[in-house]
């Protein structure tokens, strides 16, 4: 049978209790700021916690505040995201700023609506701000409690259907106390999908609501979640080139609509074969003259790049979505027709080991720690 709202209280004093004894002591745990908790939502989307602590740390030394986030130039806030990923999170994080100090005058808005108004903010995010830095009774619904509901409803389809999506934010509202106290319970709520209801090994045995969960009484919390099927994945083979000039670099700043755009990037091409498709044959990991022209030609098509690649590096392997992408990286030098005012978009020359402050995006990072060790050291 399903939960009544008569468990709700027993619900609400057995999470709290179980909260207060076991939850980590994390940074935007310490503060009721809604600019600091705001933050940290954000980077905590498909992030790991004990990855963004670091980030949130030192984004927040830098730019304490709305105000001087909203001021800052976009490029020093690509930077301290960098490695973090998803950094269109950043950008709108920018602009959500910039909007917060022309259209609230730089108090963040307390109300769910007004939050929601800004970029990038979504339904959960938004609740949580509001939950966290104001006790508002406002649900939230991500990963962790979307997962814990699940199995306490017993919800035997997919979680993303809409019907499912529906109920599942109904009983993330229901839940929550009339008054005060919905702060500390919706923390409550995500520690627990965190530390005891996990994805593949539930520790129900530790679960303050076991009792009160269907999918436990059923023998079914192994099976609850219902998995939607994985999108295909597609496989892609991208070029980079690293061309050195002196101490300096070649690279090149993603324009807008690209993958990574506003981050920068060595020069680098998609050399994907496509059945049917025309272009330049190439093999993933051969050093071969044959490969280098291929390259060759895709930078002058694509880039209007004249460059000579001249050896092999490494493969980096990394995901965009649904895309897998094989990074091979080779080294390279330019042509004798070189000039980069001949080049499409915005180019440049630096010194890796005193540009520090560029953000790469996160393939280009890797490839430059291991071209350049010994400015790592």
């Amino acid at each position: 049978m399903p939960i009544s709202q008569t468990s709700f209280p027993t619900l609400r004093r057995r999470l709290t209790r179980w909260y207060q004894a076991h939850h980590r002591n994390l940074p935007w745990r310490k503060t009721d700021d809604p600019y600091a908790i705001w933050v940290s939502e954000t980077m905590l989307q498909q992030t790991q916690v004990s990855t963004v602590i670091d980030y949130y740390e030192r984004f927040l030394s830098v730019f304490p505040n709305v105000v001087e986030l909203a001021a800052a130039d976009e490029q020093a806030v690509l930077s301290l995201w960098q490695g973090l990923g998803y950094y269109r999170r950043a950008r709108q994080m920018h602009a959500a700023a910039k909007k917060v100090v022309d259209e609230f005058g730089g108090e963040f808005p307390r109300r769910v609506e007004e939050i929601l108004s800004l970029p990038g903010i979504g339904r959960y995010t938004a609740g949580a701000i509001a939950s966290f830095a104001f006790d508002t009774r406002a649900p939230i619904l991500e990963a962790n409690t979307l997962r814990l509901f699940s199995r306490l409803l017993l919800l035997r389809e997919s979680p993303k259907e809409t019907n499912s999506q529906k109920r599942l934010w109904e009983f993330a509202e229901a839940i929550l106390p009339s008054r005060s106290g919905s702060r500390l319970l919706n923390q409550a709520l995500m520690e627990l999908g965190s530390l005891v209801c996990t994805p593949q090994q539930p520790k129900c045995d530790a679960c303050p609501l076991q009792q009160l969960c269907l999918s436990y009484a059923a023998c079914a919390q192994h099976e609850i979640p219902v998995v939607s099927s994985k999108p295909k994945v597609t496989e892609l083979t991208h070029v980079a080139l690293v061309l050195k000039r002196g101490n300096q670099v070649l690279i090149r700043q993603n324009a807008v609509g690209e993958w990574w755009e506003g981050l920068w990037d060595f020069p680098r091409v998609n050399l994907t074969l496509v059945a049917g498709g025309t272009g330049p044959a190439y093999e993933l990991g051969a050093e071969s003259q044959a490969n280098f022209e291929s390259v060759r030609q895709a930078m002058a098509e694509t880039h209007g790049l004249d460059c000579i690649p001249t050896h092999y590096i490494t493969m980096i392997k990394h995901s965009v979505t649904r895309y897998r992408i094989s990074l091979d990286c080779l080294a390279g030098k330019v042509g004798k027709g070189f000039a980069i005012k001949n080049l499409s978009g915005n180019w440049r020359w630096v010194e890796l080991d005193r540009d520090s402050d560029i953000p790469l995006n996160a393939s280009a990072h890797r490839l430059r720690r291991q071209c350049f060790p010994k400015w790592y050291a």
